[in-house]
């Protein structure tokens, strides 16, 4: 958590504020969300009654109960009366929230998250690029031509390469049509397009290859062939995880 921890202790390691945030309600359910995520506060468990809350982290009830409402719309608790504010299970929770599934991921020594979000970025994408097959005009192709042939001029500069890698799934985005889709990939990107975690390896022999598969998507929409545009797709998002991710259990993602 970006607060600064307290110098005494408190309810279950909680801080207080040596140095108190602007928005105490935010940064009260940011350090909420990443106990609850790490497990300190289990599922089926009540957090602290409001009283202990509002002691650990120096707060106002009325900060408390802004925090707690926030949880329960990340899907993180649930309030029951008589019972407290009940932790709710991981299949409740809003992945799509952008604490719920940093803490998630950076929980994650397994990688099964980032591995799911990678489907997910698969079978979006697969279909925008089938649709983007039948609907792309001359100025589309062009843009991911040039792209293309910069990204093989880029392969020494993985920093600017993957700038236009992103560039270059996002022009495919656009020509499907699909906000929502390309919404949602761009949200999920955004968690994790700076994490070593999801970017892995970065060398020059992994840019040269996952260019070959760039070439092959623009090739097939290029060619205004959707069924090969999505299948370029797939086998591109698949193929550059799987390598970057080096790590046991990379079978998983092949489903």
């Amino acid at each position: 958590m970006t607060a600064a921890q307290e110098t005494t202790p408190s309810i279950s390691g909680s801080p207080a504020w040596a140095r108190r945030p602007a928005n105490l309600a935010t940064a009260v359910t940011a350090e909420l969300v990443e106990r609850i995520v790490r497990g300190v506060h289990p599922p089926g468990t009540p957090l602290p009654p409001e009283p202990a809350l509002c002691g650990a982290f120096s707060v106002s009830r009325t900060v408390v109960r802004e925090a707690v409402k926030i949880l329960q719309e990340k899907g993180l608790v649930q309030v029951r009366q008589g019972s407290g504010t009940i932790v709710t299970p991981p299949s409740t929770w809003d992945m799509l929230d952008e604490l719920v599934l940093a803490a998630t991921i950076a929980e994650d020594d397994s990688l099964a998250i980032l591995d799911d979000l990678v489907v997910t970025r698969r079978v979006l994408e697969s279909d925008m690029a089938n649709v983007a097959a039948r609907l792309a005009d001359e100025e589309t192709v062009d843009r991911l031509r040039a792209l293309v042939d910069r990204m093989d001029e880029l392969v020494d500069d993985h920093v600017t390469y993957h700038e236009h890698d992103r560039a270059f799934h996002d022009v495919i985005m656009q020509a499907s049509g699909n906000r929502i889709a390309r919404g949602v990939v761009r949200a999920l990107e955004s968690q994790v397009v700076n994490t070593a975690r999801y970017m892995g390896r970065t060398e020059r022999a992994l840019c040269v290859a996952s260019n070959r598969g760039h070439r092959r998507i623009y090739e097939r929409i290029a060619a205004h062939d959707p069924d090969g545009a999505a299948a370029a797709m797939s086998t591109h998002i698949t193929e550059a995880w799987l390598v970057r991710r080096s790590g046991p259990d990379t079978a998983r993602l092949v489903r």
